[in-house]
């Protein structure tokens, strides 16, 4: 039987297929007898149909695709199967028409793309037209949810977009504009290179190009620094035009003085007893000397070191004041130390988590060679100081009485925990609700107090709490309310807060039953508002602005949205690193954004391979302070108007952070005051937080594609 379809507008949809969990290269045979698979709709995930979620499985979907939609200008036709998780192979009718991600016997292993949509257009000679076809989709899951999960999947008429692409490919020293295409294509291409500081133009011209099918289109350029080139494609068929750009890293931050310089934020709170940790963020020329006035009993100052180390036992509000001197001269900022019941994570914090780069293959060397790099580097001087350890630091075993312990990679954690903090950075820990992790590790099911202690007597200061093995005890029963997602987080946030030391409690939900209303009154200090980030355009729009949209009622000091880590550097995952996919303007937007959104500041990248670029993103002490702002105000979205968003914060000192944000794919000329006339704001003073310098409001600048400028807005 044929799946379920409906026609509309030169488009079929199917909402279900046959499945079966295991592998065999005969699945993706057209003639292959599949009627004993399991009938499936595409709205379930493989949480839903199997034990365990892991590992391969097939589709294969029965679909007769009518003539008529052969019909037209191009003749192809596109399956659309939406995203799947987390990689995939398809074949149709025996043919294999594409794939997303890649599989753990491919060269370089697996790769997720759980996030991409699966747009695939198929050469019409491989159709049975008005009769049966048979589209096989092989899935490989590491981790929940699995397989198809978003509905119906479609086949529709490709545009230009959809069997033509044009990319940027780096290439020795410069670039390719590689034109592709899987239906033959005539048109123009235009090409432009333009200096990215001054916007002069340097190259503009138009050439004709023709395309057969499947194959491709190549033309080389040289990149020079600060050059930005971009390309565009038109077939006169369609009225859509194909653009793609590249830019070299720019950096716009200026340079540090060499004297002293205070980066950090100006308030830290800690309940009474509990150990002060605490590293001043002064930069400039080293060595240094630090000293602090307004000490409270208990709490003393390393000298050499800059690090705030004790414990204050009475409430209250202690104004300090921080200096730093060196062989250029000093420099001292007030500052507010805060004693009290509530009074964690004040300012949303900033760090490194060791996920996004090492994975799996996290140790105890690694995480003290990525904290001596935070120092060494320069990136503690400027606030960061939480050290965090994602999964797979955890033993196989419990001992007998329950205790949970680190594994081999890890031999002494107690160790690892004190040499972090006498260098004044925090210590951050994974687990999970689940009686296992994503990784397949102990989990904290049923040993939460146990945990709790343990991660206690290692000076453990955060605590990323990852859902994902609690599903198959959220799944298992029949309560789905709001209580029931909040229920194992309740639970061990009463044991994190009878230990004797601040212990920073992160949910990681993916902003499942609408944490962010609750995350709050459970103590919580931040929450997981989307699904994993990853380093893509698409990731990072969802993810940063539709995810984040009517949050910022629910971020406050001490309770902050988090969408995830940051995607710049070198990430990947242990063996397999490689630069941020994201173009230095799609990196520039996506830092300006985390900053409005007072959004958790944690780098995945391998800290000791840091470039000067995405140091400079990471260390702009004007753009740090709106994150780190104490009022903890996060942003909203103020306009969406042609492909433009206007994001604005309002900060403690009476001034507003502006974000104008171009999701188009080209430039955009912006008229700063007409920008500013949209949220009712009328500028007295406009700084340019990226280049540090105030600009004129009576004035137009060029946004490039997926980049942003970014303000801080004195009013009149």
């Amino acid at each position: 039987m044929a799946a379920c379809l409906g026609m509309q507008a030169q488009a079929l949809s199917f909402e279900s297929g046959r499945f079966r969990k295991g592998d065999d290269p005969a699945w993706s045979a057209p003639a292959f007898d599949d009627s004993s698979w399991q009938e499936v709709s595409f709205d379930q995930s493989w949480e839903d149909l199997v034990d365990n979620a892991n590992g391969y499985g097939w589709y294969r979907i029965h679909v007769v695709i009518p003539s008529s939609l052969r019909k037209g200008t191009v003749q192809a036709v596109m399956l659309d199967l939406g995203a799947i998780d987390d990689s995939d192979r398809t074949w149709l009718n025996g043919h294999p028409v594409g794939s997303n991600g890649t599989f753990p016997e491919d060269p370089g292993g697996y790769c997720s793309e759980y996030g991409s949509r699966r747009h695939y257009v198929v050469d019409p000679k491989w159709v049975n037209w008005d009769r049966d076809n048979v589209i096989a989709v092989r899935v490989y899951n590491y981790g929940d949810p699995g397989g198809f999960y978003r509905g119906a999947a479609k086949i529709v008429k490709p545009g230009l977009k959809d069997f033509a692409t044009l990319s940027l490919v780096a290439e020795g020293g410069g670039y390719k504009a590689v034109l592709a295409a899987s239906v033959k294509t005539a048109g123009s291409l235009h090409v432009t290179v333009t200096d990215v500081l001054s916007g002069k133009v340097e190259m503009d011209r138009t050439q004709k190009v023709t395309v057969p099918a499947w194959t491709e289109k190549n033309l080389s350029f040289a990149l020079a620094p600060q050059k930005r080139i971009s390309v565009s494609y038109t077939d006169p068929r369609y009225e859509e035009v194909l653009k793609a750009e590249v830019c070299s890293p720019y950096i716009l931050t200026p340079p540090a003085p060499d004297m002293p310089r205070y980066n950090g934020p100006l308030v830290f709170g800690v309940r009474p007893g509990s150990p002060v940790i605490f590293r001043l963020a002064f930069s400039g020329e080293k060595p240094m000397k630090y000293a602090v006035e307004g000490l409270p009993d208990g709490v003393v100052l390393d000298p050499e070191k800059g690090v705030l180390s004790g414990s204050c036992a009475v409430e209250g509000d202690y104004p300090l004041v921080l200096t730093a001197t060196n062989s250029k001269g000093s420099a001292s900022a007030a500052f507010t130390l805060k004693v009290g019941e509530d009074m964690i994570g004040l300012t949303p914090p900033m760090g490194w988590n060791s996920w996004n780069c090492w994975a799996l293959s996290v140790s105890q060397d690694k995480v003290m060679a990525s904290a001596s790099a935070l120092i060494e580097r320069g990136l503690a001087d400027y606030g960061y100081s939480y050290m965090n350890i994602d999964d797979a630091w955890e033993a196989d075993e419990r001992t007998p009485d329950g205790r949970i312990g680190a594994n081999e990679k890890f031999p002494d954690m107690k160790a690892l925990g004190d040499w972090l903090h006498s260098n004044g950075l925090k210590f951050g820990i994974y687990s999970s609700p689940g009686d296992h992790t994503c990784g397949g590790y102990l989990g904290s099911l049923d040993h939460e107090r146990q945990d709790a202690e343990v991660w206690n007597s290692w000076g453990v200061d955060y605590l990323k709490y990852d859902w994902c093995g609690y599903s198959k005890v959220f799944d298992a029963g029949r309560d789905k309310s709001e209580a029931a997602f909040i229920r194992p987080y309740l639970k061990m946030q009463q044991y994190l807060r009878e230990q004797p030391r601040d212990i920073f409690y992160s949910l990681c939900q993916y902003g499942w039953g609408r944490v962010w209303e609750w995350g709050a009154f459970i103590d919580a200090n931040s929450w997981r508002t989307s699904h994993d980030i990853q380093d893509t355009w698409e990731s990072l729009y969802v993810t940063g602005f539709e995810r984040q949209v009517g949050l910022h009622p629910y971020s406050a000091p001490g309770h902050w949205n988090d969408p995830d880590m940051l995607i710049v550097g070198k990430v990947g995952w242990s063996s397999s690193l490689r630069d941020s996919r994201l173009t230095p303007d799609e990196q520039y937007t996506h830092i300006s954004l985390w900053s409005l959104l007072a959004a958790n500041m944690l780098i995945g990248c391998d800290l000791s391979q840091i470039d000067d670029f995405t140091f400079n993103l990471l260390c702009n002490n004007e753009v740090n302070a709106v994150n780190q702002d104490v009022l903890g105000h996060q942003a909203h979205q103020d306009v969406v108007e042609d492909g433009m968003q206007i994001w604005s914060r309002d900060l403690s000192d009476g001034s507003y952070a502006v974000g104008i944000f171009n999701l188009n794919e080209s430039s955009v000329p912006v008229r700063l005051d007409g920008a500013l006339a949209k949220i009712d704001m009328e500028a007295d003073i406009v700084r340019d937080l990226w280049r540090q310098k105030d600009i004129p409001t009576a004035a137009e600048y060029l946004i490039p594609p997926h980049g942003v400028l970014y303000v801080k807005i004195n009013m009149k």
